[in-house]
Formats: structure tokens, sequence, C-alpha cells
């Protein structure tokens, strides 16, 4: 498969999520698959913990399709990139999406300017990333695209596409923004 068709299979598992009509292979079969011969996902998805953002359901996607690494803000520091690597050397992802979304409590924290002790390390992170965007969904779209050039600077995936998406929360639908 092209790595252009990764993109097109994430964004083809979107429109059946939008439409209500879930696919995934989530069976005891698929479970038992993996469990016995490994699992091979085709994307890595760093999302967001908002529990509202459920990257396998919004891809339409089953066991053992996408490596998925959670973090409040989608932001992107060691362990996630940790994480993302692993995915790409030893499980051969072909694709990696910072996947942002709309009213994101990060990215709103970030413009509040909150500074509780452990939120500030991450709305720190989004305010540098975000640089000085006001609008909330603009420094969503902001946030994902500086976390998808973090993996790109770090990690130079050769045999990999990244890319920045946004998640509505409101209509399920989610917008790419290539970035290599």
């Amino acid at each position: 498969m092209e790595r252009t068709d990764l993109i097109n299979r994430l964004i083809d598992g979107n429109a059946r999520y939008i439409a209500g009509k879930f696919s995934g292979d989530i069976s005891p079969e698929k479970r038992a698959d993996t469990a016995e011969n490994g699992q091979k996902p085709f994307a890595v998805v760093v999302a967001c913990s908002d529990s509202r953002v459920i990257p396998e359901a919004i891809f339409d996607c089953g066991v053992g399709e996408i490596f998925t690494v959670r973090t409040a803000g989608n932001t992107v520091g060691e362990a996630e990139l940790g994480s993302v690597q692993y995915a790409l050397k030893h499980l051969k992802a072909g694709l990696v999406v910072v996947l942002g979304h709309t009213c994101c409590g990060a990215v709103s924290a970030a413009l509040s300017g909150c500074d509780e002790e452990y939120v500030r390390t991450l709305t720190d992170l989004v305010s540098r990333n975000i640089s000085g965007e006001k609008d909330p969904t603009a420094a969503s779209v902001a946030n994902a695209k500086a976390g998808a050039e973090k993996i790109i600077a770090a990690l130079s995936p050769e045999n990999a596409e990244v890319a920045a998406a946004l998640y509505d929360v409101k209509t399920g639908r989610v917008d790419f923004f290539r970035q290599k």
C-alpha cells in the first residue's frame, strides 16, 4: 500500500464513523490473532486524552490497526517520541498523525494562562506550539502541526508519512494537514 493510501484509509474510516457504520474488527478471533501473531498497526495516532477523542472509533479501525499515543493536548515530549519511534521502527507503521481536536481543554487552559503545577507542563508546551494564536480552533490546528513538525525533526522518519489533523468533536469530521 502506498503511503498516501494510508491517509485515505483513515479518511474512509472517518466517513464510516460519521455515518455511524462501524466495521472495525474487535472480535475475539482478531484479539486471539494479534495475541498470537503480534500487532501490525498501519498508523500511529498521537491523540489527546480527551474522553471524546477515540482514534480507533473515529477512523473505524479494529484491534491492531492503530498504535495510539494519548496525552492531554496531544503534546509531543520525549515519552511520546519514544512511543512513535517504537511503532515506526519495530512495528513498521507507515503513517503518523498528530490528532488535535476542537474544544480541547489543554488548549483552552493554555489560552487562559492556567498555571497549576503539573498542568503547566502541558500548557507551557501548548503555548509554545500555538505561537500567540488566540482562536481556540486555530490554536488546536497549530498545536497539532507543531507536534507533527517535532516528530519530523526528532525522528526524521524515512519510511513514514507524517500529518497533522483536527477532529471536530461535534460533527465527527477529521481534516488532515499533510506535513511530510
